[in-house]
């Protein structure tokens, strides 16, 4: 696991000692009330966050489930206490894999996953979209698809959206993000609709689709349509039989997929179910 403050370095030296100092007195408040040893966790100091090495004997789903709650409220507590000057919130990156120690502290790749999870823009984001909140929570793929989409007691796979992002060297990152006390985290770009996902021919954006779309827009500017294009110059249809397509539509609602019936044409006027 991997903890950062937000906005660490822009305040002044003696409220981000005080910063340090509280957030190892949450970390382990709230480690204990989960029932974790804070002997099965190894601490490196990050200077404006932690990182934490957990033990296999911690079950992942404590971190996951009892931890991550007690940790949102131990921040909560600390901001009825605290003037703004010292308010904290947090932004927490879970991953799993092998780890080396050295005199010098903790490496392996499992390490630099946390970080750049945890370092990510759209995490950023996040919880400055979620204004009220006090920390934002991510997990790697493998952590999401191994133990949080399974709805073990405590975790609400419904409260996590899918969080792409690209790191440095332009490695594709698969994560999933949540915030504590909301049904959906906020701040997450829409997913854009995958091309031609409507089947056919005019939603794979073939001339008379770009035809018509140009013509929307000028209408749309007050313009003129363009004059339809003749009719020697528009493509001439396939010879023979006109391979199947499918056509499949389906939405994302807070993590889960809702998807509809699904159409198999033959090349005829009308739909046909399989």
């Amino acid at each position: 696991m991997v903890l950062d403050i937000e906005n660490f370095s822009t305040r002044p030296d003696p409220v981000q000692r005080s910063l340090r100092g509280t957030m190892y007195e949450v970390l382990e408040a709230a480690l204990t009330r989960a029932g974790v040893e804070l002997g099965a966790i190894s601490f490196e100091d990050r200077g404006d966050g932690v990182l934490m090495i957990v033990s296999g004997a911690v079950a992942p789903a404590a971190l996951v489930g009892a931890f991550v709650r007690e940790l949102d409220e131990e921040l909560v507590q600390c901001a009825r206490m605290f003037s703004r000057a010292y308010a904290m919130r947090f932004r927490l990156a879970l991953h799993q894999g092998l780890v080396t120690r050295d005199p010098q502290g903790w490496s392996g790749d499992a390490v630099n996953m946390a970080c750049r999870l945890v370092d990510a823009g759209p995490l950023r984001e996040v919880l400055s979209a979620a204004e009220s909140s006090r920390m934002v929570f991510v997990v790697s793929d493998e952590i999401y698809r191994g133990l949080v989409r399974h709805a073990h007691r405590g975790i609400d796979p419904a409260a996590y959206l899918r969080m792409p992002f690209a790191a440095k060297h332009g490695l594709a990152i698969e994560s999933w993000v949540t915030v504590p006390g909301l049904p959906a985290p906020p701040g997450l770009p829409a997913t854009p609709p995958a091309a031609g996902r409507r089947g056919g021919r005019a939603a794979q954006g073939s001339p008379s689709a770009r035809a018509q779309g140009g013509g929307r827009e000028q209408r749309d500017r007050g313009g003129p349509a363009p004059a339809p294009a003749p009719q020697e110059a528009q493509a001439a249809p396939p010879a023979g039989p006109v391979p199947p397509s499918v056509s499949f539509t389906a939405g994302v609602v807070h993590g889960d997929q809702v998807a509809g019936n699904k159409t198999v044409s033959y090349g005829t006027s009308r739909p046909e179910r399989p």
